[in-house]
């Protein structure tokens, strides 16, 4: 399986759209939220979208969405709902409380990923304005048997680096 996690694009659509095309054969899409585009706009089409702190103009995105795909359960949220920005310690609560096996999330602008009791932690940064790094980026993640395959790319396309976490 393949889900490809981006964050934070403020307003910035076609970015949407450039990323979807790179990797127009992943299984699930997810944005974390902060679009600033309506619910309805076509380059968010099919993808799981929450609610950021900047999306404020429509009301239809939700604040959290839980979905499932195969055996693997994924828990998608903005963040600043969370304090995310201080600690995940109150999103790890969260994402054990819901039984995932993966939650994703933005709002810092921060790349990162990292397995946290047994659940895997992503954070896409973001691909218009990045924190902790110059380069602008998304996330791809690819779930096999036994491992979580962690690659992040920069806006272009590029890949930054692969982390592999057991599952």
């Amino acid at each position: 399986m393949k889900i490809l996690v981006m964050s934070d694009t403020h307003g910035d659509a076609e970015v949407i759209q450039h990323v979807r095309n790179q990797h127009g054969d992943s299984d699930v899409l997810i944005h974390c939220g902060d679009s600033e585009l309506s619910y309805e706009h076509p380059h968010l089409a099919n993808m799981v979208r929450v609610r950021g702190n900047c999306d404020y103009t429509d009301n239809r995105f939700p604040d959290e969405q839980v979905v499932s795909h195969g055996d693997v359960k994924i828990f998608v949220t903005h963040g600043h709902l969370f304090q995310v920005k201080s600690s995940l310690l109150t999103l790890s609560y969260r994402a054990k409380e819901l039984g995932v096996n993966i939650c994703c999330f933005g709002h810092s602008h921060l790349l990162g990923a990292e397995m946290i009791d047994g659940i895997l932690f992503i954070n896409p940064g973001s691909l218009l304005m990045p924190r902790g790094r110059r380069e602008q980026s998304y996330i791809v993640v690819k779930v096999e048997n036994t491992k979580y395959i962690v690659e992040c790319f920069t806006r272009q396309g590029e890949l930054l680096e692969t982390i592999q976490f057991k599952h």
